[in-house]
Protein backbone atom coordinates (compact mmCIF):
# COMPACT_ATOMS: atom_id res chain seq x y z
CA UNK A 1 0.00 0.00 0.00
CA UNK A 2 2.55 2.57 1.12
CA UNK A 3 5.48 1.38 -0.91
CA UNK A 4 7.39 4.28 -2.42
CA UNK A 5 10.64 5.32 -0.77
CA UNK A 6 9.30 8.48 0.88
CA UNK A 7 6.33 6.62 2.35
CA UNK A 8 8.60 3.87 3.65
CA UNK A 9 10.75 6.51 5.35
CA UNK A 10 7.71 8.14 6.95
CA UNK A 11 6.42 4.80 8.18
CA UNK A 12 9.80 4.26 9.80
CA UNK A 13 9.51 7.69 11.43
CA UNK A 14 6.08 6.84 12.82
CA UNK A 15 7.45 3.57 14.24
CA UNK A 16 10.40 5.41 15.76
CA UNK A 17 8.02 7.81 17.48
CA UNK A 18 6.05 4.88 18.92
CA UNK A 19 9.24 3.36 20.34
CA UNK A 20 9.88 6.64 22.14
CA UNK A 21 6.39 6.56 23.64
CA UNK A 22 5.00 9.21 21.28
CA UNK A 23 1.70 8.21 19.65
CA UNK A 24 1.70 9.53 16.06
CA UNK A 25 -2.13 9.38 16.11
CA UNK A 26 -3.23 10.64 19.53
CA UNK A 27 -6.84 11.28 20.43
CA UNK A 28 -8.52 14.03 22.49
CA UNK A 29 -6.79 16.83 20.60
CA UNK A 30 -8.70 20.07 21.03
CA UNK A 31 -8.07 23.59 19.79
CA UNK A 32 -9.34 26.84 21.22
CA UNK A 33 -10.39 28.52 17.98
CA UNK A 34 -10.00 28.54 14.22
CA UNK A 35 -7.07 30.27 12.55
CA UNK A 36 -9.42 32.82 10.98
CA UNK A 37 -10.88 33.71 14.36
CA UNK A 38 -7.40 33.91 15.89
CA UNK A 39 -6.39 36.38 13.17
CA UNK A 40 -9.50 38.46 13.78
CA UNK A 41 -9.23 38.41 17.58
CA UNK A 42 -5.58 39.45 17.75
CA UNK A 43 -5.35 41.59 14.64
CA UNK A 44 -5.03 44.71 16.76
CA UNK A 45 -1.38 43.97 17.50
CA UNK A 46 -0.58 44.91 13.90
CA UNK A 47 -1.51 48.47 14.84
CA UNK A 48 0.65 48.70 17.98
CA UNK A 49 3.57 51.11 17.85
CA UNK A 50 5.87 49.34 20.31
CA UNK A 51 5.80 45.70 21.46
CA UNK A 52 3.76 43.87 18.81
CA UNK A 53 2.64 40.79 20.72
CA UNK A 54 -0.03 39.52 23.09
CA UNK A 55 0.46 37.49 26.25
CA UNK A 56 -2.68 35.34 25.94
CA UNK A 57 -1.88 31.70 25.12
CA UNK A 58 -4.10 30.12 22.46
CA UNK A 59 -4.21 26.56 21.07
CA UNK A 60 -4.53 26.18 17.28
CA UNK A 61 -4.35 23.10 15.08
CA UNK A 62 -3.69 22.57 11.40
CA UNK A 63 -1.79 20.80 8.66
CA UNK A 64 1.80 21.86 8.01
CA UNK A 65 1.93 23.23 4.46
CA UNK A 66 5.42 24.72 4.62
CA UNK A 67 8.37 24.27 6.98
CA UNK A 68 11.68 26.13 7.05
CA UNK A 69 14.51 25.39 9.47
CA UNK A 70 16.68 28.40 10.26
CA UNK A 71 19.42 27.20 12.66
CA UNK A 72 17.99 27.16 16.16
CA UNK A 73 14.54 28.29 14.99
CA UNK A 74 11.81 26.87 12.76
CA UNK A 75 9.22 28.75 10.73
CA UNK A 76 6.20 26.83 9.46
CA UNK A 77 2.84 27.52 7.89
CA UNK A 78 -0.17 25.61 9.18
CA UNK A 79 -3.64 25.52 7.65
CA UNK A 80 -7.07 24.60 8.94
CA UNK A 81 -10.47 24.84 7.27
CA UNK A 82 -10.67 28.58 7.84
CA UNK A 83 -7.23 29.69 6.64
CA UNK A 84 -3.51 29.56 7.33
CA UNK A 85 -0.96 31.24 9.56
CA UNK A 86 2.78 31.29 10.11
CA UNK A 87 4.09 29.76 13.32
CA UNK A 88 7.52 30.25 14.88
CA UNK A 89 9.37 28.34 17.57
CA UNK A 90 12.95 27.81 18.72
CA UNK A 91 14.92 25.77 21.20
CA UNK A 92 14.17 28.17 24.03
CA UNK A 93 10.40 28.21 23.43
CA UNK A 94 9.77 24.44 23.30
CA UNK A 95 12.97 23.03 24.84
CA UNK A 96 16.16 21.69 23.27
CA UNK A 97 15.24 18.01 23.31
CA UNK A 98 11.72 18.41 21.87
CA UNK A 99 13.01 20.92 19.31
CA UNK A 100 15.41 18.29 17.95
CA UNK A 101 12.64 15.68 17.94
CA UNK A 102 10.34 17.98 15.96
CA UNK A 103 13.15 18.94 13.62
CA UNK A 104 13.84 15.25 12.92
CA UNK A 105 10.35 13.71 12.86
CA UNK A 106 7.72 16.35 12.10
CA UNK A 107 7.25 17.04 8.39
CA UNK A 108 5.18 18.88 5.81
CA UNK A 109 1.75 17.23 5.64
CA UNK A 110 1.63 16.36 9.35
CA UNK A 111 -1.20 17.77 11.43
CA UNK A 112 -0.08 19.45 14.65
CA UNK A 113 -1.54 21.24 17.63
CA UNK A 114 0.34 24.31 18.83
CA UNK A 115 -0.12 26.62 21.78
CA UNK A 116 1.35 30.08 21.85
CA UNK A 117 0.70 33.80 21.59
CA UNK A 118 0.13 36.20 18.72
CA UNK A 119 3.04 38.34 17.61
CA UNK A 120 4.40 40.17 14.57
CA UNK A 121 7.79 39.10 13.21
CA UNK A 122 10.57 41.51 12.32
CA UNK A 123 9.51 41.24 8.69
CA UNK A 124 5.99 42.33 9.66
CA UNK A 125 4.16 38.99 9.37
CA UNK A 126 1.38 38.21 11.84
CA UNK A 127 2.31 34.87 13.43
CA UNK A 128 1.94 32.54 16.39
CA UNK A 129 4.92 32.26 18.73
CA UNK A 130 4.78 28.60 19.81
CA UNK A 131 5.47 27.49 23.35
CA UNK A 132 3.96 23.98 23.04
CA UNK A 133 3.77 21.67 20.02
CA UNK A 134 2.06 18.27 19.76
CA UNK A 135 1.77 15.92 16.82
CA UNK A 136 -1.93 15.31 16.08
CA UNK A 137 -1.66 13.02 13.03
CA UNK A 138 1.35 11.78 11.09
CA UNK A 139 1.15 12.03 7.29
CA UNK A 140 2.55 8.89 5.67
CA UNK A 141 2.02 10.07 2.09
CA UNK A 142 3.98 13.23 1.25
CA UNK A 143 2.10 16.14 -0.30
CA UNK A 144 2.73 17.08 -3.93
CA UNK A 145 5.62 19.47 -4.51
CA UNK A 146 4.67 22.94 -3.30
CA UNK A 147 5.34 25.08 -6.35
CA UNK A 148 3.59 22.83 -8.88
CA UNK A 149 0.82 21.71 -6.58
CA UNK A 150 -1.83 19.24 -7.71
CA UNK A 151 -2.79 20.12 -11.26
CA UNK A 152 -3.61 16.77 -12.87
CA UNK A 153 -7.38 16.94 -13.25
CA UNK A 154 -7.92 13.17 -13.11
CA UNK A 155 -6.03 12.90 -9.81
CA UNK A 156 -7.93 15.87 -8.41
CA UNK A 157 -11.28 14.16 -9.05
CA UNK A 158 -10.18 10.69 -7.93
CA UNK A 159 -8.46 11.94 -4.77
CA UNK A 160 -10.73 14.83 -3.77
CA UNK A 161 -9.23 14.82 -0.27
CA UNK A 162 -5.81 15.62 -1.76
CA UNK A 163 -7.37 18.19 -4.08
CA UNK A 164 -8.85 19.96 -1.05
CA UNK A 165 -5.53 19.91 0.81
CA UNK A 166 -3.58 21.39 -2.10
CA UNK A 167 -6.22 23.72 -3.57
CA UNK A 168 -8.03 25.65 -0.82
CA UNK A 169 -10.36 27.30 -3.36
CA UNK A 170 -11.97 23.88 -3.89
CA UNK A 171 -13.27 23.97 -0.32
CA UNK A 172 -14.75 27.40 -1.02
CA UNK A 173 -16.69 26.03 -4.00
CA UNK A 174 -18.19 23.25 -1.92
CA UNK A 175 -19.07 25.68 0.85
CA UNK A 176 -20.98 27.63 -1.80
CA UNK A 177 -22.76 24.40 -2.71
CA UNK A 178 -23.74 23.91 0.92
CA UNK A 179 -25.05 27.48 1.15
CA UNK A 180 -27.04 27.01 -2.07
CA UNK A 181 -28.69 23.84 -0.76
CA UNK A 182 -29.53 25.31 2.66
CA UNK A 183 -30.83 28.53 1.07
CA UNK A 184 -33.11 26.61 -1.30
CA UNK A 185 -34.41 24.52 1.58
CA UNK A 186 -35.17 27.59 3.71
CA UNK A 187 -36.75 29.41 0.77
CA UNK A 188 -39.01 26.57 -0.34
CA UNK A 189 -40.12 25.85 3.23
CA UNK A 190 -40.91 29.55 3.75
CA UNK A 191 -43.45 29.10 0.95
CA UNK A 192 -45.20 26.33 2.87
CA UNK A 193 -43.61 23.24 1.29
CA UNK A 194 -43.10 20.11 3.37
CA UNK A 195 -39.89 18.09 2.94
CA UNK A 196 -40.53 14.38 2.37
CA UNK A 197 -38.53 11.27 1.50
CA UNK A 198 -39.56 8.82 -1.21
CA UNK A 199 -38.03 5.48 -2.28
CA UNK A 200 -34.64 5.29 -3.97
CA UNK A 201 -35.40 1.83 -5.39
CA UNK A 202 -38.45 1.69 -7.65
CA UNK A 203 -40.37 -1.34 -8.94
CA UNK A 204 -40.91 0.55 -12.21
CA UNK A 205 -38.48 2.95 -13.87
CA UNK A 206 -40.42 6.19 -14.30
CA UNK A 207 -40.68 9.90 -13.64
CA UNK A 208 -38.45 10.95 -16.55
CA UNK A 209 -37.20 9.76 -19.91
CA UNK A 210 -33.89 8.08 -19.07
CA UNK A 211 -32.22 4.69 -18.89
CA UNK A 212 -32.21 3.32 -15.32
CA UNK A 213 -29.68 1.42 -13.24
CA UNK A 214 -31.01 -2.05 -12.45
CA UNK A 215 -30.32 -4.04 -9.29
CA UNK A 216 -31.77 -7.26 -7.88
CA UNK A 217 -33.59 -7.57 -4.59
CA UNK A 218 -32.65 -10.99 -3.22
CA UNK A 219 -35.41 -11.25 -0.63
CA UNK A 220 -38.23 -10.29 -3.00
CA UNK A 221 -36.65 -12.03 -5.98
CA UNK A 222 -37.33 -9.11 -8.32
CA UNK A 223 -35.47 -6.37 -10.13
CA UNK A 224 -35.46 -2.86 -8.66
CA UNK A 225 -34.50 0.37 -10.42
CA UNK A 226 -32.49 3.16 -8.84
CA UNK A 227 -34.76 6.11 -9.18
CA UNK A 228 -34.61 8.28 -12.24
CA UNK A 229 -36.79 10.89 -10.55
CA UNK A 230 -39.07 11.03 -7.48
CA UNK A 231 -41.94 12.63 -9.45
CA UNK A 232 -44.57 9.90 -9.43
CA UNK A 233 -44.18 9.25 -5.69
CA UNK A 234 -44.37 12.93 -4.83
CA UNK A 235 -47.57 13.28 -6.84
CA UNK A 236 -49.03 10.28 -4.99
CA UNK A 237 -48.58 12.39 -1.85
CA UNK A 238 -50.55 15.21 -3.45
CA UNK A 239 -53.33 12.69 -4.09
CA UNK A 240 -53.04 11.69 -0.43
CA UNK A 241 -53.72 15.21 0.81
CA UNK A 242 -50.43 17.09 1.09
CA UNK A 243 -50.72 20.27 -0.95
CA UNK A 244 -47.08 21.37 -1.17
CA UNK A 245 -44.22 18.85 -0.97
CA UNK A 246 -40.59 18.75 -2.02
CA UNK A 247 -37.63 16.39 -2.00
CA UNK A 248 -33.98 17.30 -2.49
CA UNK A 249 -31.90 14.20 -3.01
CA UNK A 250 -29.99 11.97 -5.43
CA UNK A 251 -31.28 10.59 -8.72
CA UNK A 252 -29.57 8.05 -10.97
CA UNK A 253 -29.47 7.75 -14.74
CA UNK A 254 -27.51 5.09 -16.59
CA UNK A 255 -26.28 7.39 -19.32
CA UNK A 256 -23.09 8.91 -20.67
CA UNK A 257 -20.84 11.26 -18.73
CA UNK A 258 -19.84 14.69 -19.98
CA UNK A 259 -19.41 18.26 -18.73
CA UNK A 260 -23.03 18.48 -17.56
CA UNK A 261 -23.93 14.84 -16.80
CA UNK A 262 -22.96 12.52 -13.95
CA UNK A 263 -24.67 9.12 -13.40
CA UNK A 264 -25.80 10.22 -9.95
CA UNK A 265 -26.83 13.79 -9.42
CA UNK A 266 -28.77 15.98 -7.01
CA UNK A 267 -32.05 17.65 -7.82
CA UNK A 268 -34.99 19.21 -6.04
CA UNK A 269 -38.52 18.43 -7.13
CA UNK A 270 -41.52 20.23 -5.68
CA UNK A 271 -45.25 19.97 -6.28
CA UNK A 272 -47.82 22.65 -5.51
CA UNK A 273 -51.55 21.96 -5.51
CA UNK A 274 -53.91 24.70 -6.70
CA UNK A 275 -51.09 26.51 -8.51
CA UNK A 276 -49.96 26.64 -12.14
CA UNK A 277 -46.69 26.41 -14.00
CA UNK A 278 -46.70 30.19 -14.27
CA UNK A 279 -46.71 30.38 -10.46
CA UNK A 280 -43.66 28.09 -10.52
CA UNK A 281 -41.87 30.36 -12.99
CA UNK A 282 -42.46 33.30 -10.64
CA UNK A 283 -41.24 31.22 -7.69
CA UNK A 284 -38.10 30.14 -9.57
CA UNK A 285 -37.24 33.69 -10.55
CA UNK A 286 -37.65 34.79 -6.94
CA UNK A 287 -35.42 31.91 -5.81
CA UNK A 288 -32.57 33.06 -8.06
CA UNK A 289 -32.74 36.57 -6.60
CA UNK A 290 -32.63 35.11 -3.08
CA UNK A 291 -29.62 32.92 -3.96
CA UNK A 292 -27.64 35.80 -5.48
CA UNK A 293 -28.34 37.94 -2.43
CA UNK A 294 -27.36 35.15 -0.03
CA UNK A 295 -24.09 34.60 -1.91
CA UNK A 296 -23.48 38.35 -2.14
CA UNK A 297 -23.23 38.12 -5.92
CA UNK A 298 -23.92 40.85 -8.45
CA UNK A 299 -27.03 40.52 -10.60
CA UNK A 300 -24.78 40.64 -13.68
CA UNK A 301 -21.89 38.18 -13.65
CA UNK A 302 -19.77 36.03 -15.93
CA UNK A 303 -20.04 32.30 -16.51
CA UNK A 304 -17.72 30.47 -18.89
CA UNK A 305 -16.90 33.68 -20.75
CA UNK A 306 -20.58 34.68 -21.05
CA UNK A 307 -22.10 37.74 -19.42
CA UNK A 308 -25.33 36.77 -17.64
CA UNK A 309 -27.90 39.38 -16.65
CA UNK A 310 -30.23 38.55 -13.75
CA UNK A 311 -31.17 42.19 -13.14
CA UNK A 312 -34.19 42.02 -15.48
CA UNK A 313 -37.28 39.80 -15.46
CA UNK A 314 -36.60 36.42 -17.04
CA UNK A 315 -37.69 36.20 -20.68
CA UNK A 316 -40.66 33.92 -21.49
CA UNK A 317 -40.88 32.61 -25.05
CA UNK A 318 -43.19 30.09 -26.73
CA UNK A 319 -41.45 26.86 -27.85
CA UNK A 320 -42.30 27.09 -31.56
CA UNK A 321 -41.73 30.84 -31.66
CA UNK A 322 -38.24 30.26 -30.20
CA UNK A 323 -37.45 27.81 -33.01
CA UNK A 324 -38.47 30.41 -35.57
CA UNK A 325 -37.19 33.64 -34.00
CA UNK A 326 -34.09 32.38 -32.17
CA UNK A 327 -33.28 29.27 -34.18
CA UNK A 328 -33.88 30.96 -37.52
CA UNK A 329 -36.07 28.14 -38.84
CA UNK A 330 -38.84 29.07 -41.31
CA UNK A 331 -42.39 28.58 -39.90
CA UNK A 332 -43.38 26.20 -42.71
CA UNK A 333 -40.45 23.92 -41.86
CA UNK A 334 -41.46 23.77 -38.17
CA UNK A 335 -44.88 22.34 -39.08
CA UNK A 336 -43.70 19.66 -41.52
CA UNK A 337 -42.00 16.35 -40.69
CA UNK A 338 -40.53 16.01 -44.16
CA UNK A 339 -39.16 19.56 -44.20
CA UNK A 340 -37.66 19.17 -40.71
CA UNK A 341 -35.93 15.95 -41.76
CA UNK A 342 -34.61 17.63 -44.90
CA UNK A 343 -33.37 20.69 -42.94
CA UNK A 344 -31.62 18.53 -40.34
CA UNK A 345 -30.01 16.37 -43.03
CA UNK A 346 -28.80 19.40 -44.99
CA UNK A 347 -27.14 20.80 -41.88
CA UNK A 348 -25.45 17.54 -40.94
CA UNK A 349 -27.75 16.48 -38.08
CA UNK A 350 -29.10 12.94 -37.81
CA UNK A 351 -32.76 12.29 -37.03
CA UNK A 352 -34.95 9.22 -36.99
CA UNK A 353 -37.62 9.52 -39.66
CA UNK A 354 -39.96 7.45 -37.46
CA UNK A 355 -40.15 10.28 -34.91
CA UNK A 356 -43.42 12.18 -34.67
CA UNK A 357 -43.67 15.92 -35.33
CA UNK A 358 -43.19 16.89 -31.67
CA UNK A 359 -39.97 14.90 -31.32
CA UNK A 360 -38.65 16.33 -34.61
CA UNK A 361 -39.44 19.85 -33.38
CA UNK A 362 -37.40 18.95 -30.31
CA UNK A 363 -34.50 18.08 -32.65
CA UNK A 364 -34.78 21.58 -34.14
CA UNK A 365 -34.87 23.15 -30.68
CA UNK A 366 -31.88 21.17 -29.39
CA UNK A 367 -29.72 21.92 -32.43
CA UNK A 368 -30.68 25.47 -33.34
CA UNK A 369 -32.04 27.16 -30.21
CA UNK A 370 -30.78 25.82 -26.89
CA UNK A 371 -27.16 27.00 -27.15
CA UNK A 372 -28.36 30.54 -27.95
CA UNK A 373 -30.36 30.95 -24.72
CA UNK A 374 -27.77 32.85 -22.68
CA UNK A 375 -29.69 35.12 -20.29
CA UNK A 376 -32.33 33.47 -18.06
CA UNK A 377 -35.14 32.36 -20.38
CA UNK A 378 -38.30 30.34 -19.79
CA UNK A 379 -39.31 28.38 -22.87
CA UNK A 380 -43.02 27.60 -22.52
CA UNK A 381 -45.73 25.42 -24.09
CA UNK A 382 -43.94 22.32 -25.38
CA UNK A 383 -45.21 19.70 -27.83
CA UNK A 384 -47.41 17.24 -25.95
CA UNK A 385 -45.66 14.18 -27.41
CA UNK A 386 -42.41 15.00 -25.61
CA UNK A 387 -44.22 15.80 -22.35
CA UNK A 388 -45.84 12.53 -21.22
CA UNK A 389 -46.65 13.70 -17.69
CA UNK A 390 -47.79 17.26 -18.50
CA UNK A 391 -51.34 18.55 -18.71
CA UNK A 392 -52.66 19.41 -22.16
CA UNK A 393 -53.50 23.02 -22.90
CA UNK A 394 -57.21 23.76 -22.94
CA UNK A 395 -56.62 25.98 -25.98
CA UNK A 396 -54.51 23.50 -27.97
CA UNK A 397 -54.48 19.79 -27.08
CA UNK A 398 -51.18 19.32 -28.95
CA UNK A 399 -49.41 21.67 -26.52
CA UNK A 400 -48.30 20.88 -22.96
CA UNK A 401 -48.58 23.50 -20.24
CA UNK A 402 -44.89 23.24 -19.52
CA UNK A 403 -41.73 25.32 -19.20
CA UNK A 404 -38.01 24.78 -19.11
CA UNK A 405 -35.53 27.33 -17.75
CA UNK A 406 -32.38 27.87 -19.80
CA UNK A 407 -29.31 29.84 -18.72
CA UNK A 408 -25.97 30.00 -20.54
CA UNK A 409 -27.26 27.60 -23.18
CA UNK A 410 -28.17 24.90 -20.64
CA UNK A 411 -31.39 23.59 -19.17
CA UNK A 412 -31.58 24.13 -15.40
CA UNK A 413 -35.22 23.49 -14.54
CA UNK A 414 -38.29 21.78 -15.95
CA UNK A 415 -41.84 22.37 -14.76
CA UNK A 416 -45.42 21.92 -15.85
CA UNK A 417 -49.05 21.71 -14.92
CA UNK A 418 -49.43 18.09 -13.91
CA UNK A 419 -51.61 15.71 -15.84
CA UNK A 420 -54.30 14.61 -13.39
CA UNK A 421 -56.71 12.92 -15.81
CA UNK A 422 -56.18 9.17 -15.14
CA UNK A 423 -57.57 8.09 -18.53
CA UNK A 424 -55.33 10.49 -20.46
CA UNK A 425 -52.37 9.38 -18.35
CA UNK A 426 -53.10 5.72 -19.05
CA UNK A 427 -53.18 6.33 -22.79
CA UNK A 428 -49.94 8.29 -22.68
CA UNK A 429 -48.19 5.52 -20.76
CA UNK A 430 -49.49 3.12 -23.40
CA UNK A 431 -48.03 5.30 -26.14
CA UNK A 432 -44.71 5.31 -24.29
CA UNK A 433 -44.77 1.51 -24.24
CA UNK A 434 -45.10 1.53 -28.02
CA UNK A 435 -42.07 3.85 -28.18
CA UNK A 436 -40.14 1.39 -26.00
CA UNK A 437 -41.08 -1.50 -28.29
CA UNK A 438 -39.82 0.60 -31.21
CA UNK A 439 -36.41 0.84 -29.58
CA UNK A 440 -36.60 3.90 -27.31
CA UNK A 441 -34.81 2.66 -24.16
CA UNK A 442 -35.67 5.86 -22.32
CA UNK A 443 -39.45 5.69 -22.78
CA UNK A 444 -41.68 5.40 -19.69
CA UNK A 445 -42.94 2.10 -18.37
CA UNK A 446 -46.60 1.65 -17.57
CA UNK A 447 -47.19 2.49 -13.90
CA UNK A 448 -50.67 1.17 -13.17
CA UNK A 449 -50.51 2.01 -9.47
CA UNK A 450 -49.85 5.65 -10.32
CA UNK A 451 -52.83 5.66 -12.70
CA UNK A 452 -54.87 4.07 -9.91
CA UNK A 453 -53.75 6.86 -7.57
CA UNK A 454 -54.93 9.46 -10.08
CA UNK A 455 -58.25 7.61 -10.08
CA UNK A 456 -58.77 8.86 -6.53
CA UNK A 457 -58.40 12.43 -7.89
CA UNK A 458 -55.37 14.66 -7.72
CA UNK A 459 -56.16 18.37 -7.38
CA UNK A 460 -54.88 20.78 -10.06
CA UNK A 461 -51.14 20.78 -9.39
CA UNK A 462 -47.96 22.24 -10.81
CA UNK A 463 -44.55 20.59 -10.35
CA UNK A 464 -40.93 21.44 -11.05
CA UNK A 465 -37.50 19.85 -10.99
CA UNK A 466 -34.30 21.90 -10.61
CA UNK A 467 -30.80 20.47 -11.06
CA UNK A 468 -28.66 21.38 -8.05
CA UNK A 469 -25.32 20.44 -9.64
CA UNK A 470 -25.82 22.59 -12.74
CA UNK A 471 -27.07 25.41 -10.55
CA UNK A 472 -23.89 25.28 -8.44
CA UNK A 473 -21.80 25.15 -11.64
CA UNK A 474 -23.47 28.38 -12.70
CA UNK A 475 -22.95 30.13 -9.36
CA UNK A 476 -19.29 29.07 -9.03
CA UNK A 477 -18.36 29.55 -12.71
CA UNK A 478 -17.36 25.93 -13.21
CA UNK A 479 -17.39 24.31 -16.66
CA UNK A 480 -17.55 20.69 -15.51
CA UNK A 481 -20.13 19.04 -13.28
CA UNK A 482 -17.26 17.06 -11.71
CA UNK A 483 -15.98 20.33 -10.20
CA UNK A 484 -19.13 20.65 -8.06
CA UNK A 485 -19.60 16.99 -7.04
CA UNK A 486 -17.29 15.95 -4.24
CA UNK A 487 -16.77 12.43 -5.55
CA UNK A 488 -17.79 12.28 -9.24
CA UNK A 489 -18.05 9.06 -11.20
CA UNK A 490 -14.73 8.15 -12.86
CA UNK A 491 -13.67 5.48 -15.31
CA UNK A 492 -11.75 2.63 -13.61
CA UNK A 493 -7.99 2.96 -13.62
CA UNK A 494 -6.15 0.40 -15.69
CA UNK A 495 -3.77 -1.89 -13.80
Amino acid sequence: MFDNQLEIQRLATANELRKKGINPYPHFIRKDMSIAYFRSKFNYINELDDKKEDSILVALAGRIKLMRIAGKAIFANIEDESGNIQIYFNKNSIGDEWFEEVKRNVEVGDIIKVRGYAFVTKTGEFSLHVSELQLAAKSISPLPEKYHGLVDIETRYRQRYLDMIMNPEVKKDFKVRSIVISTIRKFIESKGFLEVETPMMHPIAGGANARPFVTFHNSLGVDRYLRIAPELYLKRLIVGGFEAVYEMNRCFRNEGMDLTHNPEFTSIEFYWAYHTYRDLMNLTEELFNVLLDELDMEKVFEFDGLKLDFSKPFARINYKRAIVEIGGIAPDIVESKDKILKKLSEDGFEANEKLDLGHLQAELFDNYVEHKLINPTFIVDFPISISPLSRRSDDNPEVAERFELFIAGRELANGFNELNDPIDQYHRFSAQLEDKKAGNDEAHEMDEDYVRALGYAMPPTAGEGLGIDRLVMLLTNKKSIRDVILFPAMRPLKD
